[in-house]
This record gives structure tokens, sequence and C-alpha cells, in this order.
């Protein structure tokens, strides 16, 4: 195993990574619902926002990839968290716009993905983020997760951050267990019956810890 930063050409890789992480235990997560797209057009939508010229959360710079035998078996992403909503919506935009969505359509993406809004948590201004952690289903059970983490935390700690957190549907108790065995504990979590009408899980819980 290897652990290594995220490169361009891990754009499909990465989109797969932020799809999987996102829906969780459910069929369908934020891009999903958002952009309303089959699947395959999906993922193409995601992988340009993974080497957009406007960098954010979903941006390859932002990712570790674990590799296994030379290829890539799971990421993540680790950053700051101040900022990252405005970033994304840039993102969203240059996508939406270089693929010829007329701006009736890009708001109509906006308007989809407020669902999130009642029930989301992440860490404040001051944290360092770690968020769309996913494992290829042919290379679970290698402790590829944990080694993810380490190097995040690593990485955050370098940057002088003090505090990371991790957020996850509530349910998802694969990702809760991995995130406690790495040294996060509850910090807060949010409900909404809206969200859980559309997604089929509560809402969303964060853990945190010192770094």
């Amino acid at each position: 195993m290897t652990i290594r930063s995220a490169r361009p050409d891990d754009a499909e890789f990465i989109a797969q990574t932020i799809l999987s992480s996102q829906r969780g235990y459910r069929p369908r997560g934020w891009f999903d619902v958002a952009l309303a797209l089959p699947d395959a057009q999906c993922r193409d939508f995601v992988a340009r926002i993974a080497v957009a010229r406007a960098v954010s959360m979903w941006h390859v710079s932002q990712f570790l990839v674990a590799e296994v035998d030379g290829k890539p078996a799971a990421a993540l992403c680790a950053l700051p968290a101040a900022g990252t909503g405005p970033a994304a919506w840039r993102a969203i935009e240059e996508v939406a716009f270089a693929t010829g969505l007329a701006t009736i359509e890009l708001e109509a993406i906006r308007r989809r993905g407020t669902y999130t809004r009642t029930c989301w948590v992440q860490g404040g201004e001051g944290d360092w983020m770690i968020e769309h952690v996913a494992t290829d289903p042919a290379s679970r059970g290698r402790g590829l997760v944990q080694a993810l983490i380490a190097h995040a935390l690593d990485k955050g700690r370098a940057a002088g951050f003090t505090r990371a957190t991790i957020s996850f549907l509530i349910g998802n108790e694969p990702a809760e267990r991995a995130y406690a065995k790495a040294g996060f504990v509850f910090a807060e979590e949010k409900r909404d019956p809206a969200f859980e009408t559309i997604i089929g899980a509560p809402g969303f819980r964060m853990f945190a810890r010192t770094i």
C-alpha cells in the first residue's frame, strides 16, 4: 500500500469516491439528487469538477489516495473547513457552463441541492475537515481508511490545525466504527424528516478529535 496525493489522472476515481461517500449506505447522495442525471453522466460531471479551475473540496488537489499494487483503492479529502461552501458552488457553476447547461438548469441544481441545509453538519471555521472517505469494495478490510485518516491528520497538524472533524449519514455504522477507531468521538448531529424522505437516512452526524 502507498499513500499519495491525488493527481488529475485520478479524476474518475475521485468522482466515484465522492459519489460513493455521499451515498453511504443509501442509493443516492447529494450529487445524485442535485444533478438529477443518470449515473454515468453524474460521474462525468463530478470528474470534471475534480479537475476544474475552481478549487473546491471536490478537487483532486484536496485528496489523498491509497494505492494497492499500483492502483487507486481508497481515497479521502482533507482541507480547512472554512469557505468550502462557496468554493463548491463556483466549481459547479464552472462545469455547468462548460458543458452547456442553461442558467435555468443551473438554478434547478441549486434548488434540488438545498435539501441538506437543515441537517448538514461540518467543522467550524478553524477546523481541519476530512470528508468523502471511500474504499473500492474489492480492497476493503486492508486498513486503507485508517492509513488515509492518519496521513490526513498529519497533514492538518502540519498546517497548524488542532481539531479535525468528519461527517457521515446517521445510520452508516461501518463509517462510524472506522472513525471511532481513528480516535474521533461524537460532536453533533442534525435530523430532518424532509431529508429522510429524500435519502432514507435521518440526517448527519459529525465526529471530532484533537490533532
